[in-house]
């Protein structure tokens, strides 16, 4: 976790929030991991580790996924 000194709290990072928001989205599409594991064309560990906020995605991966979740990429990076 960061904290934002002008706002003087505590957010977590880009890649936790992408990855909470995949799970999230995930879940409510009724979409296994290896489902969608298997409709990006990744491995479901790799999704796993993108879930958990564990890996760094390109701008195009970002893009893909959204895609694939059928929403838009900022929706991804946005903190709730």
């Amino acid at each position: 976790m960061t904290t934002r000194p002008e706002a003087g709290r505590v957010t977590d990072p880009l890649k936790k929030v992408l990855g909470a928001q995949v799970r999230d989205l995930r879940l409510a599409r009724r979409l296994s991991q290896e489902g969608l594991a298997e409709e990006l064309g990744v491995s479901t560990r790799y999704l796993a580790g993108i879930e958990r906020g564990e890996r760094n995605l390109t701008l195009d991966s970002v893009d893909a996924l959204a895609e694939q979740l059928g929403v838009e990429a900022r929706s991804l990076i946005i903190r709730p």
